[in-house]
């Protein structure tokens, strides 16, 4: 096994000469024996304290990577719970809803065809990352030498989509005007999910990449705006309100106007903030590193109180929890909710536009144009080799800016702002800058890349 496969968040690598059933085999058997560790002193109250739950998304090879899987799991004597062909989302209502000890999702999320990995969840949902015991399981599962046990456990397979529907939909206004959207599936799990769960409403949704072949029409990724070519001339051509753009794994998405621009999630999150905190006054909004100071100052305009976060589910879910937050949003498209476990969902989140559409009575541009009072740069790479050393002659060089190091080094300015910080797993620093003006953008922009060089 490679360790190399072990991420920040997740496992993933390529089908089969970095990740195959021999691994995940020695994954399962890992995770069998972690995460029954973490529910001590929680048995009670849980109904499924000692099982695991597994489920797949539609790739070639994950059904045989979830067989084996299951059985490292089961060789420990675990109980698993198959809950079969799923969006990750449901993998997190599955954990909470039948009170397991956490789960397993065989996906690698956007990443192109060859790939597959494992995303893993402990009890409530909670995600394991490398500080949070993905470094233990690693640890396990490579000092493992063989594929070899009887499986003990018991196994019993799932089908929750009645009970995941009724979850989803339960955020839906009843009185839901009827919209008219896109929807690009991108050949991923909500392809399967979405005519499940909204099958029976009066939306109507022009369908785009619903089918499962084992190929992406594009790649699942819908941070890149080359994938969202198809959804943004499907929602002009067929005069949708809005159109929306899945991953493979359909926990997030992006969002397409009624004249098919693309609506940054940052402004999404935005977009969200009075109708939650008309619902719940005073709460608490989370919201990640990167997005734009137009998400804080909406907060704080209708009375809520803005929590800023560091990039990563890990960080957001946290934050969500611990200070018991209505909704958290970041710019990767991944949107929370505290009635969702804290965790986060593309259909749920879908629920929430259609009803805040549907009660404005306005197009989504207009409901959008008020926020968009920044220019940004978007989020641009550049390869550096001591990235700590960078980072702090960037703090060293805008000194006279209010600075901060939640996530990487933030500095602050009147008229414009940016943030500097290193990946997780390469030899990258990434920057999102944001001003008052176009000129200002680029402006510093430019001075800025004269100090890590050309993006990459």
């Amino acid at each position: 096994m490679d360790p190399a496969i072990f991420k920040a968040y997740d496992i993933r690598g390529v089908y089969p000469d970095e990740v195959n059933e021999e691994d995940a085999w020695k994954i399962g058997c890992a995770t069998a024996r972690f995460l029954p560790s973490l529910v001590r002193g929680y048995e009670r109250g849980l109904a499924d304290s000692h099982s695991l739950c597994v489920g797949r998304d539609m790739r070639k090879h994950s059904p045989a990577l979830a067989e084996a899987l299951i059985e490292g799991m089961r060789s420990t004597g675990a109980n698993v719970i198959d809950i079969g062909m799923v969006d990750t989302p449901q993998m997190y209502f599955a954990i909470n809803h039948l009170g397991a000890c956490g789960g397993v999702q065989v996906t690698a999320s956007h990443n192109p065809a060859k790939y597959n990995g494992f995303k893993i969840s402990g009890l409530g949902a909670k995600p394991v990352g490398e500080d949070t015991g993905l470094k233990d399981i690693k640890h396990l599962a490579t000092a493992l030498v063989h594929t070899k046990g009887k499986a003990t456990g018991a196994i019993k397979k799932l089908d929750l989509t009645e009970q995941y529907k009724k979850h989803v939909l339960k955020f839906l206004n009843p009185n839901l005007n009827k919209l008219k959207i896109a929807v690009d599936a991108s050949n991923g799990m909500a392809g399967k999910m979405l005519p499940a769960v909204f099958g029976d409403l009066s939306i109507e949704i022009v369908r785009l990449n619903f089918e499962h072949a084992g190929r992406f029409k594009h790649r699942p990724d819908p941070l890149i705006e080359k994938n969202l070519a198809q959804v943004k001339a499907s929602v002009k051509r067929n005069q949708c309100h809005f159109g929306v753009c899945f991953d493979g794994d359909a926990d997030r998405m992006a969002f397409i106007d009624e004249k098919g621009q693309v609506v940054g999630s940052d402004l999404v999150t935005a977009m969200m903030v009075p109708y939650f905190l008309k619902k719940e006054p005073k709460s608490i909004i989370v919201y990640d590193v990167r997005s734009s100071r137009v998400v804080a100052e909406e907060i704080i305009k209708y009375g809520g109180t803005p929590r800023r976060e560091r990039v990563g589910h890990a960080f957001m879910k946290k934050a969500m929890r611990d200070s018991h937050a209505i909704f958290g949003g970041e710019l990767s498209g991944h949107f929370y909710y505290r009635d969702n476990f804290c965790t986060d969902s593309g259909l749920i989140t879908l629920v929430h536009v259609l009803n805040i559409v549907s009660e404005a009575k306005t197009p989504v541009g207009d409901l959008i144009e008020p926020l968009r009072r920044y220019y940004s740069s978007g989020e641009k790479n550049f390869e550096v080799k001591d990235k700590q050393a960078k980072m702090d002659e960037l703090a060293k060089r805008y000194g006279q800016g209010q600075i901060d190091r939640l996530d990487g080094i933030t500095v602050g300015f009147k008229e414009w702002w940016f943030n500097c910080r290193p990946s997780n797993t390469e030899p990258l620093l990434r920057l999102n800058v944001e001003a008052k003006t176009k000129e200002l953008l680029d402006a510093n922009l430019a001075e800025i890349e004269q100090m890590l060089g050309k993006p990459v």
